[in-house]
């Protein structure tokens, strides 16, 4: 009795243990998170700072080399026509002042000859000649063949540093001299950094021993706090582009980040306030939620009807157990696909689009049938039951759908349909029985009594002979009349059961294609779902009518039709395909059956028409033969053809009659 109650006690000291520990837990946790958010926000904008210094003083290397590197193209282009001798003086020294009222930073052009003697100068009188240094630079441009920067060096006024450009000039390979461009460093930094960047930044060109050759602090020097240096790739030169931003680094404490601390700090303990009151209240929700969810779980999977939903877009967002079973999928692979979906039968594409696009429009199909396509490939037969899904609020969030696998009831309808088939060819089997006792009936009484006139006629001649008489016309006359009277009754009879057998005599009408079509889809339609074949048809508007017997060509458009569904049964299901097409050409109404199945072979094709010809164990060979006969009794002709898509293509054509189809 005393155990019982001991295992409560430290549950009961846990709780109460955690109640005191969360509230210190959460301080701790917002002290931490007020002194972690100052300095981090620091630290991102030092980094944001350098960033942004290092992108800049890229965009000014680049300006600054862009600058450089038109000046080589314009000096290569004035060394080619120097090297050929295309200028006369007055045209070169035009050419120099040019290039140097182009571009400010460049301080004069010399052409030396081979021998590195001055021959023309754009600013005279100009150094008769090029310092040692210079003349290596020279000698390794004439070497490389290409141009070269001599190392930088101080001009003649103080604190003035140039830069030189040999470019070495070649006639037919042999070398001619060269063109040497001086550059003002100074100029070239005034003229190439924005006033924008030296606004915020000290911006030095510098060479390998870090001295300063040119130097632009618009706003003063820099801080050393965010710094960069760039090398401006100078072919033979070390330049450097250094920048240093005039800025500091950021305060730990901004004034706005102190605001929005405190007012994050009220707000969590509004939040922790309202948290301690409503706890309580939510776990009690969340327990009446898991029975609630429990329930509809056990309820929902203990249904055999499969249930999808689907948002306005066509996304799936909920499927059942019982629809997973029925299309072969787990619900993971179909939680937010969109159509195509992986369950649609390839030959009903089509359809499944055109249902999927009226469900976008918002205007679904409450009940329709349709077929499934399983994980391994099994047709399923299924009846959709289609309604909005509205939520709490009475806005509609998509579509809910029951659908029923109704493969045992295509059974049953199956079986049903052959079970009246067999019924009626009893009963026919029964009526040909009936006509044959009618027959024999009916033509005994008349045959009877051609045998009884016939027997007294004879017996009279013989009579007559016996007595060496002559015989009497008269007397043997009525005999004759009743016994071609009976004869005529006994073709009568088997006129009428030759009516019978055949029905009645072929009736002529007005007949227009598309009426011959739907009065025969049905029948067309449940062949072709036997074998899981799509049916379209392509009625050309306005067709003029065929004058012909209903009856005959509904029994050649039956036969044409069952035959192209026939060939498709064993093809791929996305292949089965029977196209009904009907055109008007040259005064013929022209009817085609098109199917995409394993066409005819050419030894086959020969005798496709010939009686008694069959290609299937059980056919009879009647079935062509007898569609050619009813197709040129009405003054057509039946043909075929392959089918470029595969297949066969059957057509018939008729005369067509003057006035058209209303």
């Amino acid at each position: 009795m005393n155990s019982s109650p001991r295992p409560a006690r430290p549950r009961f000291v846990l709780g109460g243990l955690w109640r005191w520990l969360m509230p210190v837990l959460l301080v701790l946790l917002f002290l931490a998170v007020l002194f972690w958010l100052p300095w981090q926000a620091r630290q991102m904008e030092t980094t944001e700072r350098q960033e942004q210094l290092i992108a800049d003083t890229l965009w000014v290397e680049q300006t600054i080399r862009f600058e450089l590197t038109r000046n080589e193209e314009a000096l290569a282009a004035l060394g080619a026509e120097v090297a050929e001798g295309k200028l006369d003086d007055a045209a070169l020294r035009a050419r120099l002042a040019q290039m140097l009222k182009l571009s400010h930073e460049l301080e004069q052009v010399r052409w030396f000859d081979p021998g590195l003697r001055l021959l023309a100068a754009s600013a005279a009188p100009g150094a008769p000649s090029l310092r040692a240094p210079a003349q290596d630079t020279a000698e390794m441009a004439r070497a490389g063949r290409v141009g070269r920067y001599a190392e930088p060096y101080p001009g003649a006024a103080p604190g003035k540093r140039l830069l030189d450009y040999h470019l070495p000039l070649f006639r037919n390979g042999v070398y001619v001299g060269s063109l040497v461009a001086t550059v003002d460093l100074k100029i070239l930094l005034d003229e190439t950094v924005p006033w924008w960047f030296a606004q915020d930044n000290a911006i030095s060109l510098v060479d390998r021993d870090e001295t300063v050759l040119a130097k632009r602090a618009a706003a003063g020097p820099g801080r050393g706090v965010y710094t960069h240096k760039r090398a401006l790739d100078l072919t033979g030169a070390t330049v450097m582009l250094a920048t240093d931003s005039v800025k500091s680094e950021p305060r730990l404490l901004p004034n706005l980040l102190v605001g929005s601390v405190v007012l994050l700090a009220l707000g969590l303990l509004i939040s922790l306030m309202a948290l301690w009151r409503h706890i309580a209240r939510r776990l009690a929700a969340e327990g009446a939620l898991r029975q609630q969810m429990a329930f509809r779980t056990a309820m929902e999977n203990s249904l055999v009807t499969g249930l999808r939903a689907r948002d306005l877009e066509g996304r799936v967002t909920y499927v059942n157990p019982a629809f997973c079973r029925m299309v072969g999928y787990p619900a993971e692979e179909l939680l937010g696909k969109t159509p195509p979906m992986p369950y649609w039968a390839p030959e009903a594409m089509a359809v499944y689009q055109q249902r999927f696009a009226s469900v976008l429009a918002g205007e679904a199909t409450q009940q329709f049938e349709t077929i499934f396509q399983r994980s391994d490939g099994m047709r399923v037969p299924v009846l959709i039951f289609e309604a909005p899904l509205v939520d709490s609020d009475g806005r509609q969030t998509g579509w809910m759908s029951s659908i029923l696998d109704i493969s045992d009831l295509k059974r049953v309808e199956e079986l049903n349909r052959q079970q009246q088939e067999k019924l009626q060819a009893s009963a026919r089997l029964a009526t040909m029985g009936e006509i044959s006792s009618m027959l024999a009936h009916e033509l005994n009484q008349p045959l009877a009594a051609i045998a009884s006139y016939t027997t007294g006629a004879l017996n009279v001649l013989g009579r007559a002979q016996d007595k060496g008489q002559s015989v009497d016309a008269g007397l043997l006359q009525p005999a004759l009349e009743q016994a071609s009277l009976q004869a005529q009754r006994a073709g009568q009879i088997i006129r009428s059961v030759h009516e019978f057998v055949k029905k009645r005599e072929p009736q002529r009408q007005q007949l227009g294609v598309q009426a011959l079509v739907d009065g025969i889809h049905a029948l067309i339609e449940l062949q072709a779902r036997k074998y899981y074949v799509l049916v379209e048809t392509s009625i050309a508007p306005g067709l003029p009518c065929v004058s012909a017997d209903r009856m005959m060509l509904e029994q050649v458009l039956l036969n044409l039709t069952r035959n192209g569904i026939e060939a498709m049964q064993d093809i791929a299901p996305g292949r089965r395909l029977l196209r009904i097409a009907a055109t008007c050409e040259q005064g013929q109404v022209c009817v085609a059956v098109i199917d995409q199945g394993h066409g005819i072979a050419p030894e086959v094709a020969e005798r496709l028409f010939s009686p008694f010809f069959s290609t299937k164990a059980e056919g009879m060979g009647m079935g062509l033969s007898v569609c050619r006969s009813a197709v040129e009794f009405h003054g057509g002709s039946l043909k075929h053809a392959a089918n470029p898509d595969g297949g066969t293509i059957f057509s018939f054509s008729l005369p067509a009659q003057a006035a058209p189809l209303g």
